[in-house]
């Protein structure tokens, strides 16, 4: 009842959250830093489960390299293995007065050879079996690499919102009053244009005997920006319209709540809209501070100055 007295009446409630209010059943935070659900899927086989297209796309650079480089050194060693199991002595060019390492060896390299479809010529099939097998070995080898290069194609020409938020959101002196501010930039070369936020507050509170989760939307100063070239400070006043309105330092500290953050904008580069989703539990809220200036004019005054190294930096402030 205390948290509810503390919560304005006044305070709009955002029924279009998409999260479930049953506090019991949720369980850390409602997103991850990093934009993603926090949630994990399971009651389902994992090949149904899970998209590999979606997979590779969205996993990072190395870990993409590393799978594609894996499966051509394996696939290789399973050919390999095959080849020597149907008798060395059918691939032509291999000496058989050389060991088995030596022979298994250029057994693996025609494989590689096959599969690319290169074909030095070196090493050829002899017999059936050989040579169906380094047939079927080069459509899967072309079947992989066309596969290969859809995903090299999808991960370059995916729209991306190349945006940065600040690790923490802040409690800052505004106007007369305070306000909540958190702070994202552009930090690639893309045009963002038509920019649009949107921020919902969520909290696990006791109501009627059961713990509920509950939404509300945080009005922003501006919500909508025509260009997105320089870092924008997203603020919401805490008026006595605000659900924070009476909230201090010491709440921050002791209620579970989350800061959802939402950012929609046009992608000048891509010709298509990206987004891009943060959160802030109330352990990530400075009370008591404010952003330093991200940007300044250049010595010769041509051009502005923009500092993605300041993005996280902030002053602390003294203020009741």
């Amino acid at each position: 009842m205390a948290l509810l007295k503390k919560i304005n009446n006044q305070a709009q409630t955002d029924k279009n959250s998409g999260f479930g209010t049953n506090a019991n059943s949720y369980g850390g935070r409602f997103v991850n830093k990093n934009g993603t659900p926090n949630i994990e899927k399971r009651g389902m086989n994992i090949l149904r489960r899970i998209s590999w297209y979606h997979t590779m796309i969205d996993m990072p650079n190395w870990k993409f390299m590393l799978i594609l480089f894996s499966f051509y050194i394996a696939i290789n060693f399973v050919f390999a293995v095959i080849y020597y199991a149907i008798g060395i002595e059918h691939l032509d060019g291999i000496a058989p007065t050389q060991s088995a390492l030596i022979q298994f060896g250029q057994a693996y390299f025609f494989s590689a050879q096959t599969f690319t479809t290169v074909g030095y010529g070196h090493i050829s099939p002899s017999g059936f079996l050989t040579s169906a097998l380094s047939a079927a070995e080069a459509l899967i080898g072309l079947l992989s690499f066309a596969i290969a290069t859809g995903l090299f194609f999808g991960r370059f020409s995916k729209p991306t919102a190349f945006l940065k938020f600040s690790h923490n959101a802040l409690i800052s002196p505004y106007g007369e009053g305070k306000g909540l501010m958190i702070r994202l930039v552009p930090f690639k070369n893309t045009n963002f244009t038509d920019a649009k936020a949107k921020l919902t507050l969520g909290m696990s509170i006791e109501e009627n005997g059961e713990r509920t989760n509950k939404f509300y939307t945080l009005d922003l100063e501006l919500d909508r920006i025509n260009a997105l070239s320089l870092s924008w400070t997203l603020v919401h006043p805490i008026t006595e319209n605000s659900p924070l309105y009476n909230f201090t330092e010491e709440d921050f500290k002791k209620i579970h709540g989350e800061i959802l953050v939402f950012i929609t904008t046009f992608d000048d580069m891509y010709s298509n809209t990206v987004a891009a989703r943060t959160s802030y539990t109330f352990s990530e809220v400075i009370y008591g501070a404010k952003f330093v200036t991200m940007y300044n004019r250049s010595k010769d005054g041509s051009k502005t100055i923009l500092y993605l190294d300041k993005l996280n930096q902030y002053d602390t402030t003294n203020f009741s």
